[in-house]
C-alpha cells in the first residue's frame, strides 16, 4: 500500500492541513492578480535564502524529515526487491533516494527565494499560473484517498493474521464502527497518534531482525537465506517495483513548510542530504532483510509472513502486529481530513464549530434553523461517506502492493519529481540536460508503474 506510503505520515498531513484553507480559497476565487505579482521578474525575487525566523533546529528538522519519509511503505520494500532482483532493487532504491533528494532541494530553493510563497501549491501557482492550484489539490486528494484505502487494507490484513477465523473483508467492513467516530474528532487529539506511528515503524524494523537471526532454518531466516535472484522476473513486476520503492519517499508536500521553519534555512540542503541517506539506508536494509528471509515468496506485507511462519517468538510478533492494526486506524482520520474540508467547502457546509463546540460566528447566527439543520445532516453524511468509500475500494482492490504501487507510480512521481523539476524549468525559462533526462525517466517510470499497478489490481 501507502504507504507505504501511502504511504504517507501524520506530520505530513498536519503541515499540509495548516495551509489547506488558503489553498482552497485560491481554487474557489480569482487569483490572477496574485499570479501576476508572483510572476514578476527575477530582479524582485530574492537571490539569497530568505530567513523566515523559523523555530526548528537542524536536528529537529532532520528528525521531522525522517519521520515523514518513513511510513507504512516500508512493509512492501522486500516485495520490491523480490520483483526487481538484487541488481535492479539496489540500483532503483539508490536512484530513488538521489532523485527525491534532488527535487526536495529544488522545492526548498524556490520557497526560500521568495517570502511570498508558503506552500507547495504556491510554487505551482508561481510557475504555472492559478489554474495549477486545482490540479495540485486533486493530486493531493488522490494520494490521500489512496493512502486512506491502504490504511484500511493494512489494518484488516493485520487483524486477519491475528484472528484468521475471520476474513480480511469482514474486518474491513467492521472497521467502519471505529473509523466513523474517529473522523469527527478534532485534530488536537488526533495529532498525538504521530508518536504511535513512529514507534510502530521502529518496532517492526527491530522485530524482523530479531526474527531473522533467531530462526536457524529457512524460510524466514537470515542465517539460512531463501533462494533469491539477481534480476527481475518480468517487466510488469519491474513496473510494480518502481511504485513500491517510490512510495516510501513521498513527502515533498511538506518540504516547503520544513524549509521555512528552520532557524537557519541555509542548512536545509545539508540536512535533507542526511535525511535521505538515513531513509534510503533503512529502506534498503529492511528490503534486503525481508528478501533474504523469504525470497520470491515474500508477501506484499511482510508482517503477514512474520505471523504465518513457524519458529518465531509469537508474543513479540503479535505486539508488533497490534501496533500495525492501531496505527493505520488512528492515522485514517488525519489522511481524510483534507478531503473532508475540501468537500465541505465546495458543498457550502463547512460549519465545524456547530459540531465541535466553540463560539459561533456572526455568519452562523444569520443562518436559518432549517439551513443549519440541513448543513448538519449533510456534514454528518459527508463525514461518514469518506470512510465508507475507502472501505468499499479496499474490498474491491484488496492487494496492498497494488495500492502502494499506484501511490508511488502515479501521485508520488507527479508530486515529488515531475512537479518540482517542471516548476524549476518554468521559472528559469530553460531546461538543462540533467533535468530533461530526469523528466523523461520519471515520466516513463510513472507511466510504466501505473499501468502495471492497474494490470495487477
Amino acid at each position: 500500500m501507502e504507504v507505504n506510503s501511502l504511504n504517507q505520515p501524520v506530520m505530513k498531513l498536519l503541515l499540509y492541513l495548516k495551509h489547506l484553507p488558503r489553498l482552497i480559497k485560491s481554487i474557489m476565487g480569482d487569483r490572477t492578480q496574485t499570479h501576476r505579482s508572483l510572476q514578476q521578474k527575477s530582479s524582485v525575487t530574492l537571490r539569497k535564502p530568505y530567513n523566515y525566523r523559523g523555530q526548528s533546529t537542524y536536528g529537529q528538522t532532520l528528525f521531522n524529515s525522517i519521520a515523514i519519509l518513513l511510513g507504512i511503505g516500508i512493509l512492501s520494500e522486500p516485495l520490491a526487491f523480490a520483483y526487481a532482483g538484487w541488481i535492479g532493487g539496489t540500483a532503483l532504491i539508490v536512484f530513488m533516494g538521489f532523485l527525491n533528494c534532488y527535487t526536495a532541494k529544488i522545492l526548498a530553493g524556490i520557497i526560500l527565494e521568495d517570502p511570498r510563497l508558503r506552500s507547495y501549491a504556491d510554487i505551482g501557482r508561481k510557475a504555472f499560473g492559478p489554474k495549477s492550484t486545482a490540479l495540485t489539490t486533486i493530486m493531493f486528494c488522490l494520494e490521500l484517498f489512496a493512502v486512506s484505502v491502504a490504511f484500511v487494507t493494512l489494518a484488516a490484513d493485520s487483524m486477519h493474521e491475528v484472528m484468521p477465523a475471520y476474513s480480511s473483508n469482514t474486518f474491513k467492513i467492521a472497521s467502519i464502527v471505529v473509523l466513523v467516530p474517529l473522523v469527527f474528532l478534532p485534530l488536537s487529539i488526533l495529532s498525538y497518534t504521530s508518536i504511535l506511528g513512529i514507534c510502530s515503524t521502529l518496532l517492526i524494523i527491530v522485530v524482523i531482525f530479531i526474527d531473522g537471526f533467531s530462526k536457524p532454518d529457512t524460510p524466514g531466516s537470515l542465517r539460512s537465506p531463501a533462494a533469491t535472484s539477481w534480476g527481475t522476473g518480468s517487466m510488469t513486476e519491474l513496473g510494480i517495483a518502481f511504485g513500491l520503492l517510490m512510495a516510501g519517499f513521498s513527502g515533498h508536500a511538506v518540504i516547503p513548510s520544513l524549509a521555512r521553519d528552520m532557524v537557519d534555512p541555509s542548512e536545509f540542503d545539508h540536512m535533507i542530504n542526511w535525511a535521505f541517506v538515513v531513509t534510503t539506508f533503512v529502506y534498503g536494509v529492511f528490503g534486503y532483510a525481508g528478501y533474504l528471509m523469504f525470497g520470491r515468496n515474500v508477501s506484499d506485507e511482510i508482517s503477514k509472513d512474520l505471523m504465518s511462519t513457524p519458529g518465531y517468538n509469537s508474543w513479540m510478533n503479535e505486539i508488533a502486529l497490534w501496533t500495525l492494526v492501531s496505527t493505520p486506524l488512528t492515522k485514517f482520520p488525519l489522511s481524510t481530513r483534507p478531503l473532508n474540508l475540501i468537500l465541505e467547502i465546495m458543498l457550502g457546509i463547512d460549519d465545524p464549530i456547530s459540531f465541535q463546540g466553540g463560539i459561533k460566528s456572526q455568519s452562523d447566527t444569520q443562518l436559518s434553523t432549517a439551513r443549519r439543520l440541513s448543513n448538519r445532516i449533510f456534514f454528518i453524511v459527508e463525514r461518514i461517506s469518506v470512510p465508507a468509500l475507502s472501505i468499499m475500494v479496499s474490498v474491491l482492490v484488496p492487494e496492498f502492493s497494488s495500492l502502494m504501487a499506484f501511490i508511488g507510480s502515479f501521485s508520488a512521481f507527479m508530486i515529488c519529481v515531475i512537479g518540482p523539476i517542471s516548476a524549476k524549468v518554468a521559472l528559469q525559462g530553460r531546461c538543462s540536460l540533467i533535468d530533461a533526462s530526469l523528466l523523461v525517466i520519471a515520466t516513463v517510470m510513472a507511466t510504466w508503474g501505473t499501468l502495471a499497478a492497474f494490470w495487477t489490481a
